[in-house]
């Protein structure tokens, strides 16, 4: 006879709750809501998590290993420094712009402002600028790049990704992959002087 696996209410609930949140942000989901989605009673989810922030604090925390553990996989160690770097932002980004519940709180984010959908947000960006940070400091102990600020260069990094990726092609023909790519790689190692 099968033995029925136990189910994990825990996991149960912080499913239930990252479909909330995805599906009506941060603002509109309550514990209610997530009881209902879960099949569970409210006492339930408060023997695990004590406030909404909590449940939402491990769903975010979540999603910034995940952010991480893709960008692990990207990094291809034969590479060099510039294309591991385009790989590994247009892969996060990729995942940024299709993962529900982070599009659903960038919207909220934009509309209503709510804090912790801002947090929420802010805290998946410093996992992907710290990962970035980290291998910056690896190109520079390679050799592969001069002395820099690893932080500072990891934000520039970043955002003029993000910039080339996202905000480019509001008011322009939008760059495919490789041209961004192209672009990002060659300003950064080149720069724009006319040597």
């Amino acid at each position: 006879m099968e033995q029925k696996k136990p189910v994990d209410r825990r996991l149960q609930i912080v499913e239930a709750a990252a479909k909330s949140f995805a599906m009506f942000g941060y603002k509109a989901t309550t514990m209610e809501l997530v009881s209902k989605i879960a099949a569970v009673g409210k006492g339930t989810i408060y023997t695990f998590f004590a406030t909404k922030e909590d449940l939402f604090s491990e769903i975010i925390g979540q999603l910034c290993t995940e952010l991480r553990v893709l960008a692990e996989r990207v990094i291809d160690r034969e590479r060099n420094f510039f294309d591991n770097l385009a790989a590994v932002l247009y892969e996060l980004l990729l995942f940024r712009e299709k993962h529900e519940l982070i599009v659903k709180l960038s919207q909220e984010v934009r509309d209503i402002g709510t804090p912790m959908a801002k947090d929420g947000i802010a805290k998946m960006e410093t996992a992907i600028h710290t990962f970035i940070k980290h291998e910056v400091e690896l190109a520079v102990q390679k050799g592969e790049l001069r002395a820099v600020n690893p932080g500072l260069t990891a934000f520039m990094m970043l955002r003029m990704y993000v910039a080339l990726g996202a905000e480019w092609n509001k008011h322009h023909e939008p760059l495919t992959r490789e041209e961004i790519a192209d672009y990002f790689t060659s300003l950064l190692r080149d720069g724009i002087t006319a040597n």
